[in-house]
């Protein structure tokens, strides 16, 4: 007699174990995000039109379900492929994944002209979905060639300069360094051709330091080229002084400070007084910047700014403060722009055309308007009793934006005003000169080529 016991087990182990295999399956295809259908994807930092010389390229692929699986970059030209960049990656490991990638022809025997710019990625999918794309790019090695259209410029420390160029072909950054700090140029017709123009500050403390000037201007390929900016420094020198701080200039005015800023709350007067001729006016500055950063890349100026009507001046641009207590100095500021007093409450005019970019009340300024004129300079008017114009208003020269007052860090009424160049402040009185501003802006303008 046969024995079908062991037969029939055996099936159901067969079954059994099927089952398990193709529910496996099934899962590792929907849990693993295998059974899917979309191709992975990338971005990247720049737009691909020309590569050039160290150009650096960032590239971010991503594939959400499955992940990567293997990413491809290489460079065609004249019939032959030169690999920049494979990479494979483990199952289902990066869903996204950066690839830095720079083009060095020592390495690969590229010449200036077109080339194709080829990138792969596939995923993980069952079926392995893969995107390609075939970018035509011109490679680029030559860096641009920069024209100055000024020869001379006379410039007094704390003031402003303005030069002219022009560059051989299309850019991406230009603009001008003093030393370390950039100066962004603002694209310009001169003579009927574009140009750039840039307007920016010299250090007060060019006095005692020499400071580096230079055009920089990088092209779409990422090749940069500078050439310095020929100046002669003219004899400038700025005035020191001792203030004396009373008990009732501080009882006075750091109450008012204590109210508007809570951290300021509990403190001593002459604590408070530190605070904010230390860090409030370091603060300050900063969100200045900031403000002017919202500038027109046009001329919204015309002429000679105005000086406040009857005014007299009680501190200059440059004044060097050293604050007096007991008898001990407790810190020290240096002057950003001119005060002028006349009556009290006096109205207060737009010293030019312009664009309001702020309204408000800015620590040590008390309640302040700053004004773009467009190409980086502004105009900021501070300590007003009150302002009647509004953030993003356009202003005419002359017209009443507030009126005097002594908010902020103010013992008196009167207004201080001050220019700001590229986020920098600088001496207003130059720009209260017509003959400066002829000589300095316009006449470096009227150029031909």
């Amino acid at each position: 007699m046969i024995n079908v016991k062991p037969k029939k087990y055996l099936t159901f182990c067969i079954i059994v174990i099927s089952i398990f295999i193709v529910f496996a399956f099934v899962a590792w295809l929907f849990w693993g995000d295998r059974l899917e259908f979309g191709k992975p994807s990338f971005r990247c930092n720049v737009d691909i039109r020309t590569l050039g010389f160290q150009n650096s390229l960032h590239l971010t692929f991503s594939d959400t379900q499955s992940g990567l699986s293997r990413t491809d970059v290489s460079l065609s030209q004249d019939g032959k492929n030169y690999p920049l960049s494979t990479i494979t990656y483990p199952p289902g490991k990066f869903k996204t994944y950066d690839v830095n990638i720079i083009l060095d022809p020592a390495r690969i025997s590229l010449h200036e002209g077109p080339a194709t710019l080829h990138i792969s990625a596939k995923d993980n999918a069952l079926f392995s979905n893969q995107f390609t794309t075939n970018q035509p790019v011109m490679i680029d090695f030559g860096p641009p060639q920069i024209f100055l259209l000024n020869s001379q410029n006379h410039i007094n420390p704390g003031g402003t300069c303005v030069v002219a160029y022009r560059v051989s072909e299309p850019v991406t950054m230009t603009g001008v360094f003093v030393n370390q700090l950039f100066f962004k140029a603002y694209p310009i017709l001169l003579s009927g051709k574009s140009g750039f123009i840039v307007f920016f500050a010299m250090p007060k403390e060019a006095i005692l330091n020499p400071v580096n000037i230079r055009v920089v201007a990088r092209d779409q390929g990422g090749n940069e080229s500078s050439v310095s900016v020929p100046y002669l420094l003219m004899n400038k020198s700025f005035r020191s002084d001792k203030m004396m701080l009373s008990e009732t200039f501080l009882q006075q005015k750091m109450p008012e400070f204590q109210v508007n800023y809570p951290q300021l709350r509990g403190k001593p007067l002459l604590d408070t007084f530190i605070f904010v001729n230390t860090q409030m006016r370091a603060d300050n500055f900063k969100t200045i910047q900031t403000i002017c950063q919202k500038t027109e890349s046009r001329q919204l100026w015309n002429d000679t700014f105005l000086r406040m009507k009857n005014a007299s001046p009680m501190a200059l641009f440059g004044d060097h403060r050293t604050y007096i207590y007991d008898g001990k100095p407790i810190g020290e500021s240096v002057h950003e722009g001119v005060d002028l007093a006349s009556t009290t409450q006096a109205p207060i005019e737009a010293s030019n055309s312009g664009k309001v970019v702020f309204t408000g009340q800015l620590g040590i300024y008390g309640n302040t308007v700053i004004i773009d004129h467009g190409f980086g300079l502004s105009s900021l008017y501070a300590h007003l009793s009150s302002i009647s114009v509004k953030n993003s208003q356009t202003v005419a020269k002359g017209e009443v934006i507030g009126n005097s007052g002594l908010s902020g860090l103010a013992g008196g009424d009167h207004l201080h005003f001050g220019m700001v160049v590229g986020g920098q402040f600088v001496n207003p009185q130059e720009w209260w000169d017509p003959h400066w501003i002829k000589d300095n802006v316009f006449k470096k303008l009227e150029v031909s080529f």
